[in-house]
């Protein structure tokens, strides 16, 4: 029974971790949001592997030329180039995460539909999709499953509900509202290895209250013998290295039986000498 837990990323200054291999002691799983923007070298990603133990989970986003640019048509080159660079993480490479612009809707299914069967087999697939039509219409919703069912991939929901149930105090909360998608709350789980993006606010009390629904659910999915990984967001991120780990520790306080996490090295405090 196991529960993967992370961040948008391996690094922020104010974290005690340094780095992936630092940061893999802390959290079994982070989200590849570079990738979007940027193909990094193989190189680059053998070093990952090389931080990270086979188990790690790494949820590798597939760049913004396939997705956003072409729209998931004529990419094959550049979809090959990308999965021969990721190829060195191996069992690490958890989902390839097919994030779709707000403007990709039920009419487009056909398209996706294409892309996903022309993917290779050995990858698990999860895609997330921001058009309001795939949460507001249970015919659009309903479609968008069979085609994820086809391929046996996951649909990722982003939760947003409780950054937006009350008006900004930040900065950066602020910035969230004018970047994140506001939609409904979405909680079916297509495949054993659901998806879990949840988003608080700064206020890290706030944020524990609001992910109180996703503790049910994930036990539910534990129970259910799936094996959930949950990505804890915030505006800032300050504290989302910590988050993770308690909710890790919420659910395993109902369900004695979870693999715990890793227990990071003590740190020792900074001295002047």
């Amino acid at each position: 029974m196991r529960l993967a837990v992370g961040c948008a990323m391996w690094n922020q200054k104010s974290w005690p971790s340094q780095g992936l291999a630092d940061y893999a002691t802390y959290c079994t799983a982070v989200e590849g949001n570079t990738t979007f923007y940027a193909v990094p070298s193989r190189e680059t990603v053998e070093s990952w592997a090389r931080q990270t133990d086979p188990d790690f989970r790494f949820l590798i986003k597939l760049p913004k030329t396939i997705t956003h640019e072409r729209h998931l048509t004529g990419a094959a080159d550049e979809l090959r180039a990308f999965l021969h660079t990721m190829e060195p993480l191996g069992p690490r490479n958890h989902a390839l995460w097919i994030q779709l612009p707000g403007g990709f809707g039920p009419l487009d299914l056909g398209t996706l539909a294409a892309f996903l069967r022309t993917l290779p087999a050995g990858h698990r697939y999860a895609v997330e999709v921001r058009h309001r039509a795939f949460f507001d219409d249970e015919k659009a919703a309903s479609a968008l499953e069979k085609v994820l069912a086809a391929r046996d991939a996951e649909w990722v929901p982003f939760d947003t509900t409780v950054l937006f149930e009350r008006p900004p105090t930040s900065d950066t909360e602020r910035e969230a509202w004018t970047r994140k998608p506001r939609m409904p709350r979405r909680d079916r789980a297509l495949t054993a290895h659901p998806l879990i993006r949840y988003i608080g606010r700064d206020d890290p009390d706030r944020t524990v209250e609001g992910w109180a629904f996703w503790v049910e659910k994930t036990v539910e999915w534990l129970k259910e013998g799936r094996s959930p990984t949950m990505f804890v967001h915030t505006p800032d991120n300050v504290d989302a290295l910590t988050l993770n780990r308690r909710f890790h520790e919420a659910v395993r306080a109902r369900l004695p039986e979870l693999e715990p996490l890793p227990e990071p090295p003590e740190t020792e405090p900074l001295t002047l000498f």
